[in-house]
């Protein structure tokens, strides 16, 4: 089956970026991440999401965490130096992204964002993350895509 290129896989080519894409079954909702890392047949902590807050500045701000643990927001907010961030409601996560919940992209967003990647990326050789669009997972080298967004990698888990 011939799969749609998204506007992440176009950003990818055009910086010249290897990637694969993945695809895994899906019906119309959000696949729990925990779940697509199964449905790939990979390691959860290699599978990451992508999570949008909101800073006491008003700014946003893009985070990737494995699929399997959570966002400590104080971690966040250090790492973005700023004095608090909170997730946004889902219900903005589409006017804000340009994606719909569990197909969000940290890739090819309305805007650019400042994005950060938990560290535990830096130990998988490839990472999965959100194609941008349910049922497409994109598979690249951590360092390429940090490289190409300018994301800084730092400790951003609940322990």
């Amino acid at each position: 089956m011939k799969i749609t290129k998204t506007n992440a896989m176009r950003l990818l080519e055009k910086a010249e970026i290897a990637y694969q894409v993945h695809e895994y079954p899906h019906g119309k909702e959000a696949v729990d991440g925990v779940q697509v890392a199964k449905l790939l047949n990979e390691d959860a902590a290699c599978v990451f999401k992508t999570l949008i807050t909101q800073a006491n500045t008003k700014e946003y701000l893009v985070y990737m965490v494995p699929v399997a643990k959570e966002l400590d927001l104080k971690k966040a907010a250090k790492a973005a130096d700023v004095k608090h961030t909170e997730m946004i409601p889902v219900k903005e996560i589409t006017k804000v992204s340009g994606y719909v919940r569990g197909g969000c992209s940290p890739i090819a967003m309305k805007k650019n964002y400042r994005t950060f990647i938990d560290q535990s990326a830096l130990d998988c050789p490839h990472i999965y993350f959100s194609a941008g669009k349910i049922g497409l997972q994109i598979e690249t080298a951590p360092a390429d895509v940090i490289s190409l967004l300018q994301i800084t990698a730092a400790d951003l888990l609940k322990k």
